[in-house]
């Protein structure tokens, strides 16, 4: 009898957890574009049954998962850059995750030590410099743009943009923030124009001559290479080249793409597959062919079109290192006014 009761017990054990991941919904909020992530939620629907429903924004996710408070529909968050992630943190609206998947599939430095929030997607933040203007090899380190030699010849979006106060915080964990600062004064003074645009627009300015070298996320250049809307990019893109930074010392900057699950999600069970499911390499394998983005997990292959950007090493710095130092990044940045 014990036996007959066992076998019921464990059957229906299985049934009650194959339900959990092939049926119910997700709820999300997305600070990622429509476009971007919405063909990784048909692929987790279509693999598991869990429908996806999804919320984007451009803004003010936080302060609505705040304002809901234990009442909100969310389950998971997603967004771009450390500095988001961690205002995530920092506001207690994320939850600890327990997944033997997440911990094997990213690396530990892509992840929050607290198991709060995770990368899914990797981007190096790297110099572009004219094909034109600028011989090959003459930059080989993000410390080169602060010599003398290239006063008049840079450009940038602010540098209190997540993007650059990011890259700075790793100079600042690299170098100490005396130095930091002292670099970051050199590229200033070596500046073509006032801090200007966003990353494609450094892009633009350097196809048009007003500068030879700019800083710029490596998924842009993709984008801007394969742009049918806006065809005119495709020369901005051919017009430059990539380069790779610190190749021979601690690695080229990156930063992140992630989420986590919210703190009073109601179906945390369906979020952590989700999160799952998005460093799977049916996942990894959008990121890098339709994103221009790296994948985290070192299992995926790259696509052909990364693969023809050139293999690199990267600063493994782990990526909460860089919310911890933004403070003292942006205090450099306002000192120097970048």
């Amino acid at each position: 009898m014990k036996r007959i009761f066992f076998i019921f017990t464990f059957i229906i054990h299985t049934i009650i957890s194959f339900s959990a991941y092939s049926a119910g919904e997700v709820n999300v909020y997305s600070y990622r574009q429509p476009i971007l992530i919405d063909p990784f939620f048909e692929k987790f629907t279509n693999s598991t049954g869990i429908k996806v429903n999804v919320l984007h924004a451009k803004k003010g996710l936080l302060e609505r998962l705040l304002s809901e408070g234990s009442n909100t529909p969310a389950d998971v968050v997603l967004t771009v850059d450390i500095a988001r992630l961690n205002q995530f943190v920092e506001e207690d609206v994320l939850t600890p995750v327990e997944s033997s998947v997440l911990q094997k599939n990213i690396p530990s430095h892509l992840r929050d030590s607290e198991k709060r929030w995770f990368a899914f997607s990797k981007r190096a933040r790297i110099v572009v410099a004219s094909k034109d203007r600028v011989e090959p090899g003459a930059i080989k380190k993000i410390e080169d743009l602060s010599d003398p030699e290239w006063k008049g010849r840079i450009c940038t979006r602010k540098g209190s943009h997540d993007y650059n106060r990011s890259l700075l915080a790793s100079i600042i964990a690299a170098h100490g923030e005396a130095k930091a600062e002292e670099w970051t004064r050199g590229l200033v003074a070596n500046l073509a124009r006032k801090p200007e645009g966003n990353d494609r627009a450094q892009a633009k300015a350097v196809f048009e001559g007003v500068c030879d070298v700019a800083l710029m996320n490596t998924y842009y250049y993709g984008k801007m290479k394969f742009n049918e809307k806006n065809p005119e990019q495709k020369e901005w893109a051919d017009a430059i080249d990539l380069v790779f930074t610190n190749q021979s010392d601690r690695g080229n900057h990156i930063n992140v793409a992630g989420g986590g699950v919210v703190k009073y999600s109601k179906n945390k069970e369906n979020a952590i597959a989700l999160l799952e499911f998005l460093t799977q390499p049916e996942a990894q394998d959008l990121y890098s062919s339709k994103n221009y983005e790296y994948p985290v997990n070192p299992s995926t292959k790259l696509s052909a079109e990364l693969k023809s950007w050139g293999t690199f090493i990267e600063d493994e710095l782990p990526v909460e290192k860089l919310a911890e130092l933004a403070p003292v990044a942006q205090k450099i940045i306002d000192r120097v006014g970048w």
